[in-house]
């Protein structure tokens, strides 16, 4: 099973969207699944249901902190690890033509621009784009 499908059986058992992009990549960031599912929990829809920040972009910022930080902080990685978000972030806007919950459901008198699993699949390809190519 990738990556992707992992996310999306996750996401079909009830896990949220942050839960299922961070949880997919549990063995690349060795941090067992439990644990990872507990920090994710409140990013799901939007941030504490509140329909901010894509939940599923939010999991795959998690596993670009996860995988870039050095955990140095007399060194830090910051610079680096906002570098790599950001790339993450514009590739997730480009495929989903937002970033905020809200906007990507079309909560706001808009029309949804893609699905919650579309989301997913396409964190999901951004983590493998910005983190994992070789």
């Amino acid at each position: 099973m990738n990556y992707t499908e992992k996310a999306l059986a996750l996401h079909s058992a009830g896990y949220n969207c942050a839960q299922s992009v961070v949880c997919a990549f549990c063995d690349r960031v060795g941090i067992d699944e439990i644990t990872l599912y507990k920090i994710a929990e409140g990013f799901g829809a939007g941030m504490g249901n509140r329909n901010n920040v894509c939940g599923a972009l939010s999991g795959a910022v998690m596993v670009a902190g996860l995988l870039g930080s050095n955990g140095d902080t007399k060194n830090s990685s910051k610079a680096e690890t906002y570098k790599l978000s950001g790339r993450i972030e514009e590739y997730f806007s480009e495929k989903c033509k937002a970033t905020a919950c809200c906007d990507i459901k079309g909560l706001k008198g808009g029309s949804p621009t893609v699905s919650c699993d579309e989301c997913i699949r396409v964190a999901v390809k951004a983590v493998e784009a910005v983190l994992l190519a070789d």
